[in-house]
């Protein structure tokens, strides 16, 4: 019987079974240019090309290789012995490996290669199962935005990953309602734990489950414990599995994570004995030993690795990249996470720390070797005992001996050592195996949860087939589980095949495949190798030779069984997948698993309890019982509970266990849907990307996965679509065919007509069936229909070239012809005009010499002159300048002398002022001391009894006698004291004269003198330098004083254009830096309404589920004690947590203590926490009072230090300030007597007049013509009156302006240094007195009358200086306000985000909780952030309260002014009087007309937001004002301010938005809703700000609008709340719109054919196969998402959203349309493809048209496909040299580094016209990227959602004039 993988290493196609019509068809291929594979000893397969065509009969093929080199083939003389055909160039890199044309293992090899080495998939399809190659090397594939990108996709539409088979199994076990299993298998290496591990991540993800428990969390927990406790290092792996397990992840109805559960198989157990070279035990031995230094490990006795044999045989300890501390610590956490209390892993540690000390327990020898022992004093020894609590003698007994129990007695027998290391490493293996079988117990406890379990997942994480040079027992085990693996696969492979045949309704034909049911049979049938070793087992004395035998004679002739020539002990057995030769040595052991039972029941006796039960008796029928090397036990999950056996020579052997286990696991996997992933091993030197054949083709043989293509390979493997058939070969049809509507005929023509043989080609009922080879023979025929059309086109082309290029010389030799013959004539026409012209040069050259010489004479003459009297005029002028410049330096000379005179003498008035200031001071200070001192004796006498009265009478007299006695004492002394000062004056005199005749002393005084004179002289040769040094500085200033003035002129003249420059420029340099600030700021600003939205958005998460927590807690502790909660509270506490504004609900300490006592002690714990909120809030207060006390105190510093630098300044303004208002008193005076006088003369004539004619109405029409030219009069004298106080106060400080201080000369030089004619540079001291002279200058003839007789010129000149400097304090006090506003704003931003951090460290905090804790914490943090709410709303209360007060009494002042205007007598006349009585009367009957106020009563309110909000349909009011709910709440809610009602604005206001929160809450899929309420949100929110009073609101407001703004009440608190319903309502709307939209977008985008004919069809693998046969073909079009976009348009313009909500919407939506169709792109290979990029190029620009159309272009829309443009243009681009790399570099700038290599990886040629993007290509474009610091993230975030704002949009609508229709049965509102 011929094998699989014998079939396969022939490396040759067998056509002796072949039919002769087949065999000629197929010898049409092997023609000259076709490519084959021929075997290779180094790369296992070789292509080739066949150089001659083969004809049937050679010898030989004649073939030239890759690198040219010829080769001859040899062939048998049938020619049976052809090599495999290449596929195609255009097939090569598919997805999936079914979709090949030549299904063989060259082709398979091949193309896992090229997509491994060249584009870096790890992934490919082989039909249902998943190749997995191992890159080595972390790829960027994994993370969460992948995980998303493929949840809710087909299998077929991304390319093979492990997260699509997953999602295809999530998705069928939701559709199907059956459950499923991801088997994983593979060689160790091969990464079968990684992907059993991402594939459980998905599921975590994608099925989170919907409580609190987090059991996604602790089933991604579970995986570092089994590592650390079941994997090792080997020589092919680093973290390899020793142990199988399955792993059950259930669902509820719902499909999320509700629990999980774990099944091990086969753990190696003498791993813990064990290791060969350069292997590793368990990591958990390594991890103890790394952390033995921490305190609580101190108790182990642990020190390293290598001193422990247990850990030390295979060599080195370590393992590279890999930190086994860090490890442990990860561990630690996971048995936390899972539960496991701190005792039970403390336990563990000594348990494995025991172990590792029972492996160095030294045992010797005694007598003749048959008897040993072990020394009491052993540490190691001591150690395990202490460790394990158990006795030490009994274990020092029973470790070197035995117990036989016969029938009459029993017998205590000694060891030998080898004995003895065999019994302690099998117990060694015995107690690590019950450890591990404890370890998963609890691992499935806490996996486990009581919900009720829908349906599961099984994740099978198995060894794959495994062959080494010495096979032993476990290597059997394994090969024998893949043997069943294996007939699970093929027997799934053909019932998923006839599935398709019989939906295909194509005729089924059995398949001849190797089935392997027979080796199975050899190993667990009847006698099989497996009972057999049973049975030696039993016998007394058996033996691993004797059951040896027992095969050779039980099973010589069976096919599946061989005997060893050179071996008695060994055995054969033919595999699937290869034929391994066994060891029996160590079967027999290794199936009894033998432990001794009275070192068992020593430990049974542990003084620690649950190292006693781990080795009781009723743990042998747990769920879960490892098995292992050695001595294993199985873990079989039994449904009924095992017997327990009489004695142990029942007991169950391990082959017994497992092969009971594998028919379970087995069973189950039946049970399910299947799902394969095969992992493999892409080199042994775990090298990343590095690709051996012979390893890799190895593994294909053994895994199935060349069995699959063969299975396919042997039917129809190639299967086309009706429509992709007619796309892709399109060409191959006629005329009259393409006319035809039904493709399915067109297509049954066209195979008809090419493919002769009807066997070739079957015709399902939606696909068509190809043998191997057809699609390549079609391909064929494609390419060279096209390559004939090519070389016609060509044809045509060229020959239209060369006559184009014939007539474009013809026409050129005509040019040329005619312009030579013209140049011809031109010539000679020049010749004759030259000769003429020749002599009429003469004649004007001749002319002009002799005009020229006067011109000299004369120039010469003049010149001379002007010299001359510039000399003299030069002269007389320098004269002039040295007399002006001395008198200059006389000037301030005498002026230096006289201010140096000045201050020496000010000083020295200073120093007696202070001296005698000093004395006064001392004097006082001492009377002030005297003073205190008597008052603080004083104040002692006083503090007393009265019964201390008399005693401080009888102390008064004895002070007055003894003051008495010192005043006679004092005056004695102060007679002694006037004598001896006496005295004393008489010796200084006597000393005086003494010293006049001391010669030594003059002398000396004499010497003095001499030396003062000396330094006097060298002073005076100093002051002569000094001198000399000033007269030549003189000199300079001098010189230079001249060059400034000469400067002085043009200065003058430009000094007013330089001023309104220089102001220009001011405020030109203001503006652009005020621009940059704003925009800084509004990044800002942008950034933090993102993350304060992000905290909305999340807080109304938490809302919600604070509701749901309430309502279960409601329904839970329902009893009849219950208290109710106030109305006015409930109505909030029902659907929204916003705190409340009025008094009552902020309430203060006392009613805190209050509420306390009335809940009882059980919620007083919680009650607490406010108190400690309100400190807390109070320390705050205190803080940030201190805060700004010291800011206060800094800006007084600051003032006081401005107000001393400008101290010349203010006093020059007080002086100007002061004139004026002593120019504006007079004015004011004589004016007012002016006016009185006239008003006296006009009442008295007017008087006279009355008198004359007393009836007459001319009177009074005089009397208001002159009352009305009076006001006019006056207002035009106020004017003038103003304007000549301005004017004479600018005559008044002109000289003052003419005596500025000298830093403001200096800001007027420095400001001059920039003018356009000073080109040259000046020194700072030079401008000074440059412009001192200049000063000077301006003295002398500066004169009003100089300039107009009038003065009106200096005046206006004065006036616009004065514009100037008000204009320029303007902008300071603008930029002055601008910074405080920017740091207000800063400091507003520093406080959101320490309120993020606090938040986000609460919410940390909450996550390492229980679930109870977790929402007690939550409560706790809710309560005191409305707490804290509650505290600032009441500051804010009592703040606008005093305001209030403020304002009411400030009011009643006015109304007490005015009223006494109005009641002075005599001012009006009776006519003005009775015209204001009118008015009155006029406004009282106006108010009758409708205001824009709606009134209703209190109990109607529910009947309000039930009719206006709840029951209330868009529909309803699509005929009326857009968002007429929102313009009716806001009248009510202004009649309720019209009445002063507080509590109805509160309760109106907090039932509208709760009633909004239900109705978007109960339709939160509905789109034209969400809009509705989101456009009547923003208008009410508009409303409260238009009418809200603010200056910065009203400014766009008509008259009649002010008139109905809000008087009474700030509703700004209440505009917050709808500002964040706003943002909650516009995350809810794009989330609709996303959920509608995003299904569309990759057919609409990608896939669409809007262009017909553009994209070719390639072939299509199994996946897409299945995929598309559930889903059917898509329908989506980009007409289709088109119609949805105007959809959303027009809903939310008929609905009178705001156009900038509008942009901001679809900007959200363009985004997520770039993102997924770039995300798809990325990871999808059909589609990255010069046509898809065509295509994809022209559906943008039909949204962009889109965009352009609906203007919506300024929304940034656009940009955001930005990147998807740039993908489009990649795709299409050239792609060769380096300078389409430059070109690609600088034109992607929107897409990252990775983005770019990613799509270059994944381009596909259609056509073989194309070509692939090469490797080399590739790493240039790495290369020029390089300097990019871009994201390493690859996918972008879809889910990303922008900030959104909310711009004030005034409304144009009065609201009187809004008509309410009677179809919203609103009847009960009155109009006011």
């Amino acid at each position: 019987m011929a094998f699989p993988w014998q079939s396969w290493a022939a490396g040759v196609l067998d056509w002796s079974h072949v039919s002769s019509q087949d065999r000629v068809d197929r010898l049409r291929a092997y023609f000259m240019y076709s490519r084959v594979w021929i075997p290779d000893p180094d790369e296992v397969w070789r292509s080739a090309e066949i150089t001659e065509d083969y004809k049937e009969g050679d010898k030989s093929l004649r073939l030239k290789l890759e690198d040219e080199t010829p080769y001859e083939y040899p062939l048998d003389l049938q020619g049976h012995e052809l090599p495999f055909l290449r596929n195609p160039d255009i097939l090569v890199g598919e997805n999936d490996l079914t979709a090949l044309s030549y299904l063989h293992e060259p082709a398979v090899l091949h193309n896992l290669k090229v997509r491994f080495l060249e584009s870096n998939h790890i992934y490919t399809y082989c039909g249902i199962v998943l190749v997995a190659i191992n890159p080595y090397s972390h790829l960027p594939i994994y993370e969460q935005d992948v995980i998303y990108a493929y949840s809710g996709q087909n299998v077929g539409d991304m390319d093979p990953h492990i997260f699509a088979v997953a999602e295809e199994a999530y998705k069928q076990m939701a559709r199907d309602e059956r459950n499923q299993s991801i088997i994983v298998s593979g060689e160790s290496g091969a990464g079968k734990t990684v992907s059993a591990k991402y594939a459980m991540r998905f599921f975590a993800t994608v099925g989170g489950s919907a409580s609190e428990t987090n059991i996604e969390a602790k089933v991604l927990a579970s995986s570092p414990i089994m590592e650390a406790i079941g994997n090792a290092k080997t020589t092919r792996n680093d973290n390899s599995s020793r142990f199988g397990k399955y792993i059950e992840i259930g669902f509820d109805k719902e499909y999320h994570i509700i629990g999980a559960n774990m099944r091990t198989y086969l753990l190696e157990k003498s791993r813990v004995v064990f290791q060969a070279e350069d292997e590793r035990n368990y990591h958990i031995f390594y991890q103890l030993c790394a952390s033995a230094s921490l305190p609580e490990f101190k108790d182990l006795g642990l020190t390293c690795a290598e001193d422990f044999f247990y850990t030390s045989q295979g060599g080195d300890t370590s393992i590279d990249g890999m930190d086994d501390a860090h490890d442990f610590e990860k561990t630690r956490h996971a048995f936390t996470l899972l539960g496991v209390k701190e005792s039970h892993q403390t336990t563990l540690f000594r348990i494995i720390a025991a172990i590792l000390h029972l492996g160095n327990v030294e045992i010797k020898a005694e007598r003749d070797g048959d008897a040993c022992s072990v020394l009491s004093e052993d540490k190691s020894l001591n150690h395990f005992c202490v460790l394990l609590g158990v006795e030490l003698s009994q274990m020092q007994h029973w470790l070197c001996h035995r117990k036989l129990v016969t029938a009459a007695e029993t017998y205590v027998k000694s060891m030998s050592v080898q004995q003895v290391v065999n019994a302690r490493s099998a117990l060694a293996k015995h107690i690590y195996a019950q450890l591990f079988s404890w370890i998963v117990q609890h691992i499935n406890k806490a996996l486990h949860t009581g919900g009720k379990q829908h349906s599961f997942i099984g994740v099978l994480d198995i060894y794959g087939f495994e062959t080494f040079e010495v096979n032993s027992f476990e290597q059997f085990c394994i090969n024998y589980a893949n043997e069943k693996l294996q007939q699970q696969f093929n027997s799934h492979v053909f019932k998923l095949e006839q599935e398709e045949y019989m939906k295909e309704e194509i005729p089924w034909t059995l398949i001849d495949f190797c089935d392997n049911q027979p080796c199975i049979d050899l190993i667990e049938a009847k006698l099989g190798i497996l009972d057999l070793l049973d049975e030696e087992c039993k016998v007394p004395k058996g033996t691993d030779q004797n059951w040896a035998q027992k095969l050779y004679d039980r099973h010589a002739s069976s096919l599946h069984f061989q005997k060893p020539r050179m071996s008695n002990t060994s055995f054969i057995v033919l595999h699937f997948a290869d034929k391994v030769e066994y060891q029996s040595d160590g079967f027999l052991e290794k199936n009894r698993d033998t432990v001794y039972e009275e070192q068992i029941n020593i430990l049974k006796a542990s003084k620690y309890q649950m190292v006693a039960d781990l080795f009781q008796d009723e743990k042998d029928a747990a769920a879960t019982t490892p098995m292992g090397k050695g001595a294993p036990k199985i873990s079989v999950r039994s449904a009924r509970p095992v017997i327990k056996a009489a004695n142990k020579e029942h007991k169950k052997t391990v082959g017994h266990q497992f092969r009971s286990s594998l028919h379970l696991l087995m069973e189950t996997l039946n049970a399910t849907t299947p799902h394969y992933v095969r992992c493999i091993k892409p080199n042994d030197e775990k090298l990343p990307f590095r690709f051996d054949p012979k390893r890799v083709v190895q593994q294909l043989r053994a895994c199935g996965v060349l069995e699959t293509i063969r299975i396919s390979a042997a039917s129809f493997p190639s299967r086309w679509s009706y429509h992709d058939f007619f796309n892709r070969y399109r060409v191959l049809m006629k005329k009259r065919d393409l006319s035809k509507s039904n493709k399915k005929q067109i297509c049954q023509n066209l195979l008809e007509e090419l493919i002769k043989d009807p066997d070739k080609f079957q015709f399902g009922r939606t696909k068509i069936f190809f043998r191997a080879g057809q699609v390549a023979y079609l391909e064929k025929l494609r390419a060279d229909k096209f390559r004939a059309a090519t070389i016609m086109i060509q044809k045509t082309v060229r020959g239209w070239l060369q006559r184009l290029k014939y007539r474009r010389e013809r026409q050129a030799a005509v040019t040329i012809q005619r312009y030579a013959r013209g140049r011809l004539a031109r010539r000679l026409a020049e010749h004759l005009r030259r000769s003429r012209a020749a002599i009429v040069f003469q004649k004007q050259y001749r002319m002009m010499q002799i005009r020229q010489a006067f011109r000299r004479v004369r120039s010469a003459t003049i010149t001379i002159q002007a010299f001359t009297r510039g000399m003299f005029v030069r002269r007389l002028y320098h004269q002039v300048l040295a007399e002006h410049k001395a008198t200059v330096l006389q000037r301030f000379a005498r002026g230096w002398l006289a201010r140096t005179r000045f201050r020496r003498l000010r000083a020295a008035a200073l120093i007696l002022q202070c001296c005698y200031r000093r004395m006064k001071a001392r004097q006082q200070l001492k009377a002030l001391r005297i003073e205190a001192r008597s008052a603080q004796h004083l104040k002692k006498l006083n503090i007393g009894m009265e019964n201390k009265v008399v005693q401080l009478q009888r102390k008064i007299d004895e002070q007055n006698k003894e003051y008495k006695l010192l005043n006679e004492q004092l005056s004695t002394l102060a007679s002694a004291h006037s004598s001896e000062v006496e005295k004393l004056k008489k010796e200084l005199v006597q000393y005086q004269q003494s010293q006049q005749g001391d010669g030594n002393q003059l002398v000396s005084l004499q010497e003095e003198m001499e030396h003062l004179h000396l330094e006097l002289q060298k002073a005076q040769g100093e002051r002569k330098v000094v001198e000399d040094s000033y007269v030549k500085e003189k000199d300079l200033l001098r010189k230079r004083i001249a060059d400034l003035e000469e400067e002085n002129a043009l200065l003058k003249q430009e000094k007013e254009e330089l001023n309104s420059r220089i102001l220009g420029q001011s405020e030109g340099e203001f503006a652009q830096n005020t621009a940059e600030e704003s925009m800084q700021m509004k990044k800002e600003l942008e950034e933090e309404r993102s993350r304060y939205q992000n905290l909305v958005k999340e807080y109304s998460r938490l809302e919600q589920r604070y509701d749901n927590l309430q309502d279960e807690m409601t329904i839970i502790k329902q009893s009849p004690g219950h208290r109710r909660s106030p109305s006015n509270q409930s109505s909030l506490e029902s659907d929204s947590n916003y705190p409340s504004i009025s008094p009552s609900e902020t309430g203060d300490t006392e009613d805190v203590i209050q509420q306390v006592e009335e809940a009882g002690m059980e919620k007083a714990a919680m009650d607490m926490s406010l108190f400690l909120k309100l400190q807390k809030r109070v320390r705050a207060l205190e803080q940030e009072r201190k805060k700004l006390q010291t800011q206060l105190e800094k800006k007084e510093q600051e003032s006081k230090k401005s107000q001393v630098i400008e101290m010349k300044p203010e006093v020059t303004s007080d002086h100007e300030e002061t004139a004026y208002n002593s120019l504006k008193r007079q004015e004011l005076e004589s004016e007012n007597k002016k006016l009185k006088n006239e008003l006296n003369e006009l009442r008295t004539a007017i008087a006279d007049r009355a008198t004359q004619n007393n009836c007459s109405s001319d009177v009074q029409d005089s009397y208001n013509l002159l009352l009305s030219q009076l006001k006019a009069a006056n207002e035009e004298l106020e004017v003038r009156k103003d304007e000549v106080l301005i004017l004479r106060s600018q005559i008044m400080k002109a000289a003052q302006q003419k005596e500025r201080n000298m830093v403001t000369k200096r800001e007027g030089i420095t400001t001059n240094a920039s003018w356009p004619n000073s080109d040259k540079h000046i020194d700072q001291e030079d401008a000074i007195e440059a412009y001192q002279g200049m000063c000077e200058t301006n003295r002398k003839t500066e004169d009003w009358g100089y300039l107009n007789e009038d003065g009106e010129l200096g005046l206006a000149y004065q006036g616009l200086k004065q514009v100037a400097r008000l204009l320029e304090a303007q902008l300071q006090e603008q930029r002055r306000e601008h910074e405080e506003e920017m740091e207000a704003l800063r400091n507003q931003v520093d406080a959101m985000q320490e309120e993020l951090e606090k938040q986000q460290q609460a919410f940390l905090q909450s996550l390492q909780l229980s679930p109870e804790v977790q929402v007690e914490f939550g409560l706790q943090q809710e309560i005191g952030h409305l707490t804290n709410e509650n505290l600032e709303l009441k500051e804010t209360l009592e703040r606008l309260e005093k305001n209030e007060k403020k304002l009411k009494k400030q009011l009643k002042i006015f109304m007490k002014k005015v009223q006494d205007f109005e009641a002075s007598p005599g001012m009006l006349p009776a006519e003005r009087r009775q015209h204001e009585l009118n008015m009155q009367v006029t406004v009282q009957r106006k108010e009758k007309d409708f205001q824009g106020m709606l009134e209703y009563c209190k109990e109607d309110e529910p009947l309000l937001i039930r009719n206006l909000i709840t029951d209330l349909k868009p529909q309803a009011v699509s005929a009326t004002v857009p968002c007429l709910p929102a313009y009716i709440l806001y009248m009510c809610i202004r009649h309720a301010d019209y009445i002063d009602d507080d509590q109805k604005v509160h309760s109106l206001l907090t039932s509208t938005i709760n009633g909004i929160k239900r109705v978007l809450r109960k339709n939160n899929s509905d789109f034209e809703l969400t809009s509705f309420w989101l456009a009547n949100t923003c208008r009410l929110l508009h409303c409260l700000k238009q009418y809200s009073g603010d200056a910065g609101f009203t400014t766009q407001n008509t008259p009649k609008q002010n008139e109905h703004c809000l008087k009474n009440f700030d509703l700004s608190e209440y505009r917050q709340l709808l500002s964040h319903l706003s943002i909650q309502i516009y995350q809810q709307l794009i989330k609709i719109a996303e959920s509608i939209i995003q299904p569309m977008i990759v057919f609409s985008v990608l896939e669409n054919e809007s262009i017909q004919g553009l994209s070719g069809i390639k072939p299509i693998g199994y996946k897409i196969r299945v995929s598309c046969m559930a889903d059917g073909d898509p329908t989506y079009t980009l007409d289709t998402i088109i119609r949805q976009l105007n959809n959303f348009h027009s809903t939310m313009c008929d609905q009178g959203m705001d156009p900038e909500i509008v942009e901001q919407v679809f900007k959200q939506l363009f985004y997520m349309i770039n993102a997924v169709a770039l995300n798809n792109l990325l990871l999808r290979k059909d589609v990255c493809s010069w046509s898809t990029g065509m295509q994809l190029r022209f559906n943008i620009s039909q949204l962009e048209e889109w965009l352009h159309g609906k203007n919506l272009q300024q929304s940034g829309a656009a940009q955001k496909l930005e990147p998807l443009i740039q993908a489009a243009q990649l795709l299409q681009l050239k792609k060769k040299t380096s300078e389409d790399a430059e070109a690609i570099c600088s034109l992607c700038t929107s897409l990252t580094t990775q983005q770019i290599v990613k799509i270059l990886n994944l381009y596909t040629p259609v056509n073989e016209f194309e070509e692939r993007v090469t490797v080399t290509f590739i790493r240039d474009i790495q290369m020029h990227l390089q300097e990019r610091n871009d994201p390493p993230q690859l996918l972008i975030d879809f889910k990303h959602v922008f900030p959104v704002s909310f711009p004030f949009n005034p409304s144009s609508i009065t609201l009187d004039s809004i008509h309410i229709p009677a179809a919203l049965n609103l009847g009960f509102l009155n109009k006011v």
